[in-house]
């Protein structure tokens, strides 16, 4: 009689599906498949690629075409406690810099993007963008700075340019110049890989395929 408490624990512990890494993705109109199928983005083709390597990994995807950092800062923490992500990819700030928004403000929001999923146990990869030069040299460069002193300020891994490679050539750029076309995408998975390999392969857990309610959401603003 005393060992069926022992069977119980151990055919429980059999039962319980092992956790899964979760990688949440927290972008704008980039890495929202803004003007074409979700189908076609990145993000579901980092889906596709981890199903191939190590199904292990469950993507939730609350990017939103037309966010902001401050809209992003504002949506984290509730996203945070309820997919416990281990890998955070913010691709942000786009949409800031085309608005002209102070440096220090998306410094700032960034910053705290990055500290919050820091404190909630997760790594983060950030990924950097360049904005227009009509822009003015200056603006331009303290902007794309952003990314490297956060980068440097948190000890957290960079992909310096997500469009590098895309956003001079012909055909991988929508008419607006501004969005990536589907023959694009899986340029920008690649140009992620690099970092988010090595993250991925030191955070191989179990399978739970999740999804997030407002996941590739898209709207009218880029």
């Amino acid at each position: 009689m005393c060992l069926l408490p022992v069977l119980g624990v151990l055919i429980l512990s059999l039962a319980a599906p092992v956790r899964a890494g979760t990688i949440l993705v927290v972008g704008d109109s980039i890495s929202a498949a803004y003007g074409m199928s979700t189908e076609e983005g990145w993000v579901r083709l980092l889906e596709q690629r981890l199903q191939q390597l190590d199904p292990t990994f469950a993507v939730v995807n609350m990017s939103l075409s037309g966010e902001t950092t401050g809209g992003g800062l504002a949506r984290l923490p509730d996203a945070l406690r309820r997919h416990a992500p281990d890998l955070v990819i913010i691709e942000l700030g786009g949409n800031d810099g085309l608005r002209g928004y102070p440096i220090d403000r998306i410094h700032a929001n960034l910053g705290q993007m990055v500290t919050a999923s820091l404190e909630s146990g997760a790594e983060v990869l950030l990924v950097g963008m360049h904005i227009p030069p009509n822009y003015g040299q200056r603006y331009g460069d303290a902007f794309h700075g952003i990314f490297h002193d956060l980068a440097a300020e948190h000890d957290v891994a960079l992909v310096p340019f997500l469009l590098e490679g895309v956003a001079t050539e012909d055909g991988l750029m929508q008419r607006d110049g501004i969005h990536p076309t589907a023959a694009a995408q899986p340029l920008l998975l690649d140009n992620l890989w690099t970092q988010l390999e090595p993250m991925i392969g030191s955070h191989r857990g179990g399978l739970t395929v999740r999804s997030s309610p407002d996941s590739n959401v898209s709207a009218s603003e880029g």
